[in-house]
């Protein structure tokens, strides 16, 4: 354990077993950093009611019980203990750190956590709604890897019902090898709008349109086959996004509607048979309890239409039966937008009543805030149509490249420079932001050099590798000892030691923006050191090699952790 706020935590809670009874023992101690110490716990002040003592009274027992063993402690004001942790301490623990492969992430015992992400609509082009569903998702993917967990990675294409019909006339009506030509080329977006302006305005193409749909679902070959080629197009194009962006989804992780549509039918025999379903108005619907509309009438989840027809509301109680029964999930995370929160709710919901989704399995809807442009309106072209992420990225690595024009790079390593931080700059202006929350898109904030952005974290290590590059020293072989002297050399080694906790807090919470936000102070707590305190040119051979040592230390956990949000670093910048 190297986060000294979890082995504070851990001995005031021994402390608090010790001086008031076992039944204390597990109180939040409400540890906090402090201006006026390394940490501050205030349990004192909460347990005083408790007790029927007075706050200082009750902080002077707490720390009377307390080891001290590396720190400090006092009690301040009306009942604050402040604790501060000893050099030494620090330094042993940093050394530790540097001896740990794993930089002091746990490993944890191994559940099976299914990840719903991405999700674009098949034979349409990816546009920049599905770049935070993607890469939250790949974050959240690649932490529970790195934690231990068995991650099964779900990408819930949209490949299935009416508008399929519609392409496929479409494709008949164009000609199968134009048709397939165009998708090749990128131009889904423009082939399906031409398909539903035909469907909205010709009422013979709506009627052929209707008649291919139960053709399709009823397994036609003729129409499998059309489908098919729509399908393979779409999935070359999207792992071109896919790689673009660094994302870990292959054609293995695809489990589209499609799949689910031979379980549709048991599905509603099931919830029928266990009287969970019922006909209103001639659907079959069922009605989780505390769901209410407008008008406070219960609020229907509609898993067979009228027409006998079926939705995504029975498509994704399907997903999570199967996610649950034979997938063998611990927990499912579905990484999606936040306006289908209601939707995740019933669907959860239902997913209980059916005995399906037991108290010892999570589902999550890890919520999807909205992309805005600069009038804090969803971001759209100036047309008004949706941006096109290919378009977007494009465009990123276009501006990227402008910010490093001047460094002197041959070609083709300012190419790949410029693809790198144009990739992380859009990823982590995403990440860093809560998930659930909107965000404003601007590339001028998110490529520059300084502030909380991705090219900044980049920067920092490639100036901490041009120590080692000056030096002729392998990162790698340093070893320490550490020592603290400078203040800031004090503060880095206490922000090295936080990593492994923020890496488990991201996977418990779903919240990669706390990765984001450590590796942003620990950048900063770097660069107050390097201007303090010179590295290669030390005072003496001991002080450089503690420095060497932090700096090493530093580097590995700023490009570990911009590993886990899928960022990748360039050499030099």
């Amino acid at each position: 354990m190297t986060d000294p706020q979890l082995l504070l935590t851990e001995r005031v809670q021994q402390a608090l077993g010790t001086a008031f009874g076992p039944e204390y023992a597990e109180e939040d101690p409400l540890i906090r950093s402090s201006q006026f110490a390394d940490y501050q716990a205030n349990i004192a002040l909460s347990l005083a009611k408790r007790l029927r003592r007075a706050p200082r009274d009750v902080a002077q027992d707490l720390l009377g019980a307390l080891d001290q063993t590396g720190i400090t402690a006092e009690v301040s004001g009306p009942g604050f203990i402040n604790i501060t942790l000893s050099d030494e301490w620090i330094a042993e623990q940093a050394e530790r750190l540097l001896q740990d492969e794993r930089l002091g992430v746990p490993k944890v015992t191994p559940q099976t956590v299914v990840i719903d992400y991405s999700a674009p609509n098949a034979a349409k082009e990816m546009h920049v709604g599905h770049l935070r569903t993607t890469i939250v998702g790949d974050t959240l993917a690649r932490t529970h890897e790195h934690l231990g967990n068995r991650v099964i990675r779900q990408n819930h294409l949209g490949d299935w019902g009416t508008p399929f019909g519609m392409l496929i006339e479409h494709l008949l009506d164009v000609g199968e090898e134009e048709a397939l030509r165009r998708l090749a080329a990128g131009e889904g977006n423009a082939f399906y709008q031409e398909a539903r302006k035909k469907f909205d305005t010709d009422p013979e193409f709506e009627e052929r349109s209707r008649r291919r749909v139960p053709l399709l679902q009823g397994g036609d070959p003729e129409s499998l086959r059309l489908w098919g080629e729509f399908i393979e197009y779409t999935k070359r194009y999207f792992n071109k996004v896919y790689a673009m962006l660094g994302v870990t989804l292959t054609d293995e992780h695809i489990a589209g509607e499609s799949m689910y549509n031979p379980m549709l039918a048991d599905v509603c025999d099931e919830l029928e048979k266990a009287g969970i379903a019922k006909i209103s108005d001639g659907a079959l619907c069922v009605f989780p309890p505390g769901f209410t509309g407008r008008d406070g009438a219960p609020l229907p989840l509609i898993i067979r239409k009228r027409d006998g027809g079926y939705g995504y509301a029975t498509t994704d109680l399907a997903a999570i039966r199967y996610r649950i029964r034979d997938l063998k999930a611990d927990r499912i995370l579905y990484v999606v937008g936040a306006t289908q929160s209601l939707h995740f709710q019933m669907v959860f919901a239902t997913a209980r009543m059916a005995g399906w989704l037991t108290d010892d399995i999570r589902a999550e809807h890890v919520q999807i805030g909205s992309v805005l442009g600069s009038d804090g309106k969803m971001f759209r072209t100036r047309s008004g149509e949706s941006v096109k992420l290919t378009d977007l990225l494009n465009e990123a690595i276009v501006r990227a490249d402008a910010v490093i024009a001047d460094r002197g790079y041959e070609p083709e390593v300012r190419e790949q420079i410029a693809r790198k931080v144009g990739m992380g700059a859009v990823k982590y202006a995403d990440l860093s932001v809560s998930h659930d929350s909107e965000y404003v898109f601007d590339f001028d904030r998110m490529l520059a050099l300084t502030g909380n952005t991705g090219p900044y974290l980049q920067y920092a290590t490639a100036r901490i590798r041009s120590i080692f590059r000056t030096g002729s020293i392998d990162p790698g072989s340093v070893t320490g000892p550490i020592r603290l002297g400078h203040p800031t050399e004090r503060a880095l080694a206490l922000q090295l030691l936080k990593f492994g906790s923020v890496v488990q807090a991201v996977a418990d919470l779903s919240e990669p923006h706390r990765l984001c936000g450590y590796l942003f102070e620990l950048a900063q707590a770097f660069t107050a050191f390097y201007e303090n305190c010179p590295v290669l040119k030390a005072e003496d051979e001991e002080v450089r090699r503690s420095r060497l040592a932090l700096s090493a230390l530093t580097l590995r956990i700023l490009l570990q952790g911009l590993d886990l949000l899928g960022i990748d670093v360039p050499e030099r910048m």
